[in-house]
């Protein structure tokens, strides 16, 4: 390996960080809500941190690849001096993102949704107290089970074969006599020597390894993770591309005049009253004590009916673009759709091949075709390191792809509460909230990718984190060996295709009942 090899990748993997922190500054100061100016720096610097942590975690498996690389003319890779000390790196950003999941992001939370008139003091305690429950009950339950079930169980198959003394007659050994159906069984001898060929499968067992708490840790993590990867995956994968187009399609032709603009502004501003008048009757529920299911149900409703009051007044102003910049402002408008047709028709190509590999690569047993693994291969062979881009593309598309997914879920299914990014309307505790889920999936995601492009990325630090030994974890390793993750994250894509084709995101108002709920007065 030439040290002029390693000084770049060294100084590209510093510049990547570089730009991954800028960029998440920018993300920040720009979808931060006016009333967080200023103020809870916490928050907003775990904020940062935890999204350049989910990022670079996804950007390792390039540079994991690429060290990989660094020893490609080597005799055999142990005797490389690689580039970085990507086990070590690997172990590190997932303890780190262990750690930002289950503590830090927590504690931020609890800390910020605290009451604002409570002493400062009193919230930190407070926030301490509600994390330092869930580090005991996670400590016993990942400490117990690591002394009962922290085992990999690997399936080893044992030959036997007699031995002979040294001689300088060498008629004797397989060389000359090969373990073939037509000869083996012809002499006494020939089976002696043959005894590994005549030992069949029967004899395969199982050899048991105990793995170290880091590789547990990250076990544990990855199975969190596995399920909100699943979900929000397959369900972005297909609908970040077609919400794209879709938004194209039924994009404004063209301006609304000011008797237009004056009714619809009109009709608005009755929502917001008949919505304030809901969120008054909520809150004279919630003094009396009534604040049971029917009431969080509402209150999740009103909470979603404020988003789509937002997005429509958003829609209007785009459509009756004002001051002295009207054309300008229109002529972006315009440019942003179009340029939402070009990344959706991208996009729609990459999910294509993202589902076609995984069926034909993952499920198939054996894989019908390599796809995606020989592409990035034969690009290697072109150019030293475009192989290795178009992996980290086809890596952050998923994770893009997940985040969307998480939007989605979020605003049309209310599986939990509604913390959408708006830009320039978002609060902290939905920066935290998210930021959660992008470092969970971020986990399993990188699981997935190392398996998926196990054939690019084969001799790597990544590989021998899960090639063999957590995907022969006791007790999960079925799930891996049935490949239910993958199986899962097909079958939401489908749902999500079907649902997309005969239902559409479109959210169709009834002016007359998007407002009436029956418990409400």
């Amino acid at each position: 390996m030439s040290s002029d090899y390693s000084v770049a990748l060294v100084v590209i993997v510093v510049i990547m960080c570089f730009v991954v922190f800028v960029f998440n500054t920018y993300l920040l100061i720009n979808y931060q809500h006016p009333d967080d100016y200023n103020q809870a720096y916490i928050p907003k610097g775990i904020v940062i941190f935890g999204l350049s942590i989910a990022q670079i975690s996804i950007l390792m498996l390039p540079a994991d690849v690429a060290n990989r690389n660094a020893c490609k003319n080597s005799v055999y890779l142990d005797a490389c001096n690689y580039t970085l000390p990507m086990k070590q790196l690997w172990y590190a950003v997932y303890i780190i993102d262990a750690v930002f999941l289950f503590f830090i992001c927590p504690f931020a939370f609890f800390y910020y949704e605290a009451d604002e008139e409570t002493p400062t003091r009193k919230r930190l305690l407070n926030s301490f107290l509600w994390v330092l429950v869930l580090a005991v009950v996670l400590g016993l339950v990942i400490g117990i089970c690591y002394a009962l079930v922290g085992y990999s169980d690997f399936t080893v198959r044992r030959l036997e074969s007699v031995s002979i003394p040294f001689t300088t007659d060498f008629s004797t050994l397989t060389l000359t006599a090969p373990c073939l159906p037509t000869t083996v069984l012809v002499s006494s001898t020939s089976q002696q020597l043959c005894a590994s060929y005549l030992s069949g499968g029967g004899t395969s067992t199982n050899w048991t390894m105990r793995i170290s708490f880091p590789e547990y840790v990250i076990a544990v993590t990855t199975i969190v993770g596995s399920v909100l990867f699943v979900i929000f995956g397959g369900v972005g994968v297909a609908c970040l591309p077609m919400g794209l187009i879709n938004s194209f399609i039924h994009r404004p032709k063209t301006t609304i005049t000011l008797a237009q603009y004056t009714k619809e502004a009109t009709q608005l501003a009755k929502r917001g009253k008949e919505i304030k008048e809901i969120v008054l009757g909520l809150q004279r529920e919630e003094r009396a004590g009534s604040k049971g299911s029917k009431w969080k149900k509402n209150f999740l409703k009103i909470q979603q009916e404020l988003v789509f009051l937002e997005q429509d007044e958003q829609a209007l102003t785009e459509v009756f673009p004002q001051g002295e910049k009207a054309d300008a402002s229109w002529a972006l408008t315009v440019l942003s759709y179009l340029a939402c047709l070009f990344f959706g028709l991208v996009g729609m190509v990459v999910s294509v091949m993202w589902l076609v590999h995984i069926i034909i690569f993952m499920l198939c047993d054996p894989p019908e075709d390599p796809f995606l693994n020989q592409i990035f291969i034969e690009l290697d062979n072109a150019w030293g390191l475009l192989g290795t881009v178009a992996f980290g593309f086809f890596c952050l598309y998923l994770l893009l792809a997940v985040i969307s997914g998480e939007m989605q879920i979020g605003m049309n299914f209310l599986f939990f509460r509604v913390h959408p990014m708006k830009w320039g309307a978002t609060m902290m505790n939905s920066f935290l909230f998210n930021v959660g889920l992008i470092i969970a999936s971020s986990i399993s995601l990188i699981q997935f990718c190392a398996k998926a492009f196990s054939l690019y990325a084969d001799a790597t630090a990544v590989q021998e984190i899960f090639g063999g030994t957590i995907e022969s974890l006791r007790g999960i390793k079925y799930l891996f060996r049935y490949n239910i993750f993958q199986i899962g994250f097909v079958c939401f894509a489908f749902m999500t295709i079907l649902y997309y084709i005969f239902f559409g995101w479109r959210r169709v108002v009834d002016k007359k009942k998007a407002l009436k709920f029956a418990t409400l007065k």
